[in-house]
């Protein structure tokens, strides 16, 4: 199996899509103020006693700063880090490469960790536990097995679905953060130091406007900043306005709410075809020609949190505020029709 990424302590190199606006500092970053705090003190203590640090595990959504977090617990620590991902792992001897060559405090970052085999993952019991693996050496009658002793190191799992990990494997990290989303105001930093790295000259104002439309994700904040630098190089004269921002995301047909394309025929199909629910969403996805899950994991999250959609035992209804939101009349069900709580 190819190695994954490794970065030293010291060169700090990153072959990543999104290296030039991460924090490279924990005091760098924006929000999670609370997750900062506490990992502060672990490093801080565990550098004091020349230790590796515990393993630590991330959970959250999508583009909200685990392998950020990994990253900068690196440059913290002033040790080496690799990177890899559950998905590659396909059989106990794919992860002995990854644990003989961890050095001392060395960190060993697995994303999506929720997805390794279950061999492979209570492999890893005696190796998170003990700092040992068991090697098989031979087959048969033959067969014997060797104990083989690993250097401390430190594994820091991200998973964005903590409930599909077992309990074993959940109880041998030591240290456990959940990511929350992030509010306008801390996006809006974000947002104007990372247009300072790109070099955009951008307005206050047009820094809100992105971090309004970015969902509560920096991930998001700064693909839109991305999108917005380059309408406002092509189209303006290189200045992030107001005006321009507004005319970069309408393009792109990103509306005030955040809400894009897809979401926007999701709540249109609710309302139009389905009168607002409720509806199953496998009926809303035959309707809209378009996989359930791409609805589950792209789509709804985000309007279930926005309030636009609930969850009833019979389906999916529409609330007030997605009425409000499309400009449309809530249809008049009559007085035993079932409604969203939302409307009361």
């Amino acid at each position: 199996m190819a190695r994954e990424k490794i970065l030293s302590g010291e060169s700090g190199d990153f072959d990543d899509e999104d290296h030039d606006l991460r924090p490279q500092r924990m005091h760098d970053m924006v929000g999670q103020r609370d997750v900062i705090a506490r990992l502060q003190i672990a490093i801080d203590a565990a550098k004091k006693r020349d230790e590796a640090l515990g393993h630590m595990l991330f959970d959250g959504p999508p583009g909200l700063g685990k392998t950020t977090f990994a990253t900068c617990i690196h440059h913290e620590m002033g040790t080496k880090i690799e990177l890899t991902t559950g998905p590659l792992f396909k059989a106990p001897k794919d992860l002995v490469p990854y644990l003989t060559n961890a050095e001392k405090s060395s960190i060993l970052f697995i994303d999506e960790i929720h997805r390794l085999p279950r061999a492979v993952e209570e492999y890893l019991y005696t190796a998170m536990e003990d700092f040992r693996i068991d090697i098989i050496l031979g087959e048969g009658v033959n067969a014997r097995t060797h104990n083989l002793w690993l250097k401390p190191f430190t594994l820091i799992g991200a998973t964005t679905r903590a409930g599909l990990l077992s309990g074993p494997l959940r109880d041998r990290f030591q240290i456990r953060e959940h990511l929350n989303f992030y509010s306008t105001d801390e996006l809006t930093e974000i947002v104007l130091r990372n247009a300072t790295k790109l070099a955009v000259q951008i307005e206050d104002a047009a820094a809100v406007e992105i971090s309004k439309r970015s969902r509560q994700t920096p991930r998001i904040a700064n693909n839109r900043l991305r999108w917005v630098r380059d309408y406002a190089q092509s189209k303006a004269d290189g200045i992030v306005t107001l005006e321009v921002a507004n005319a970069a995301l309408e393009m792109q047909e990103i509306d005030s709410l955040g809400l894009d394309r897809l979401d926007r025929r999701y709540l249109e199909t609710l309302i139009g075809i389905f009168e607002g629910g409720p509806a199953g969403v496998e009926a809303i996805a035959h309707t809209m020609n378009t996989s359930k899950d791409t609805l589950e994991d792209e789509v709804e999250p985000f309007l279930l949190r926005s309030e636009l959609v609930v969850r009833s035992p019979r389906g999916r209804m529409a609330t007030a505020k997605t009425y409000q939101h499309l400009r449309v009349a809530p249809p008049d069900k009559g007085e035993n029709a079932e409604q969203s709580p939302l409307f009361d």
